[in-house]
């Protein structure tokens, strides 16, 4: 047939690529596709542009900025991944091209990846640094405590204080611990918390779980707000063995909730019994002392044979002086007494014991346990436990108001 002849039918490109295109879409199904990355970049648009490649081939591929938000990791140059997608013509460059929708890294999952990427993130930017992390109070006289109130951490967590100092005020900021909006609630109640200037000195944590259940401590906003928390953190997440990046950035890293409890305050019998050893350690050098002096005089009377008179004066100006050393190390001693008879007293005043002595009570409901604060929850029939400075009572609710 002739090159012009009337009958012969002409394509144009774009009406070839799209021939093309449709084939392509009509024909092949979404699949899976393993490879690696190269010349990666990511424009204005916020679009991942990236090679996938084999030792043998390539193809162009494009993830849009809708489905790359959704990563769990930042993909890189030299990285082996499985994509999803489809295959299509690039109409206006007539180029094969795939379309992701969705990627993991080969080897490792995509959690841990996007564990070890931000970790590394943060260290270079300092926040892990060892010389700006902040000791701990020595005997703080109330602590923060983040966490769920459903879990068994917070029982732990209290159980612990209370059996060591019991007369510690303690500030719960109650949170979701993972799930999705647990990783924004935890970073508002660390710095509400922080900046409110109700505590010393914060815990933050929960019990243990697999990576998925941690995740929550593991993201940058917890990170965040834990490095500008305006106190010491305790970081206390999960068993011994795990570890987040809550835990890196911190102040200090407990294994678990309960030793976290037992770092933030001393035992109290201890402390008590470290101040009688330092009395008596005391005592006994003001004793050896004085008896140095007294041999010391003894010793110049023997040698000096004519000034006998003079010596048992200063012998006896020494026991004067001994005598009235005596006295005002008991002074000493009694006012350091007072002195701590006074700070015992005013933190048992702090005590929730010393509330209900003057009349007040503490409503539980059961069989849940929960303090009530505000009678709207309640229910006509509800099952409370009163608890009064002497003894408990059970009731049920007749009438509300």
């Amino acid at each position: 047939m002739p090159l012009f002849s009337a009958e012969r039918a002409f394509l144009t490109v774009s009406e070839l690529t799209q021939i093309i295109k449709g084939t392509l879409e009509r024909e092949l199904e979404p699949f899976w596709v393993v490879g690696e990355i190269s010349n990666f970049r990511i424009p204005p648009s916020g679009h991942l542009y990236f090679t996938l490649k084999d030792d043998k081939s390539q193809i162009s591929a494009v993830m849009f900025r809708r489905q790359g938000h959704g990563l769990g990791f930042q993909p890189e140059n030299g990285m082996e991944v499985f994509c999803f997608g489809r295959v299509s013509v690039y109409p206006v460059r007539g180029d094969l091209q795939l379309y992701v929708e969705s990627m993991e890294p080969k080897g490792r999952g995509a959690l841990y990846l996007a564990f070890e990427q931000l970790k590394k993130r943060l260290a270079e930017e300092g926040l892990f640094a060892v010389e700006r992390k902040r000791p701990l109070p020595f005997l703080p006289a109330s602590i923060g405590l983040v966490t769920s109130l459903q879990g068994a951490a917070l029982r732990d967590m209290l159980r612990i204080i209370g059996d060591r100092f019991p007369d510690r005020r303690i500030v719960i900021r109650p949170v979701k611990v993972q799930g999705d909006g647990a990783a924004a609630e935890i970073a508002g109640a660390v710095t509400e918390l922080g900046r409110s200037g109700e505590v010393e000195v914060m815990i933050v944590g929960r019990g243990g779980g697999s990576l998925e259940d941690l995740w929550a401590f593991n993201e940058e906003v917890v990170a965040r707000a834990i490095f500008a928390a305006g106190v010491p953190v305790i970081s206390a997440v999960g068993h011994e063995i795990d570890f987040t990046i809550a835990d890196f950035v911190a102040d200090h890293r407990a294994p678990t909730p309960t030793a976290a409890a037992e770092m933030v305050v001393p035992r109290k019998a201890d402390l008590m019994e470290r101040v009688e050893e330092m009395r008596g350690r005391l005592l006994r050098e003001i004793h050896g002392r004085l008896d140095q002096e007294r041999e010391a005089w003894a010793g110049l009377a023997r040698r000096l044979a004519d000034p006998r008179r003079r010596l048992q004066e200063n012998q006896m100006r020494l026991d004067e002086l001994s005598l009235a050393l005596g006295r005002r190390f008991q002074d000493h001693l009694g006012r350091l007494k007072n002195r701590l008879t006074q700070g015992v007293g005013r933190l048992s005043s702090l005590s929730p014991l010393a509330v209900l002595e003057r009349g007040y009570s503490i409503a539980h409901k059961m069989p849940e346990g929960l303090i009530i604060k505000d009678s709207a929850p309640l229910k006509i029939g509800d099952l409370l436990r009163i608890t009064f400075a002497r003894g408990k009572s059970l009731c049920r609710v007749e009438e509300k108001e």
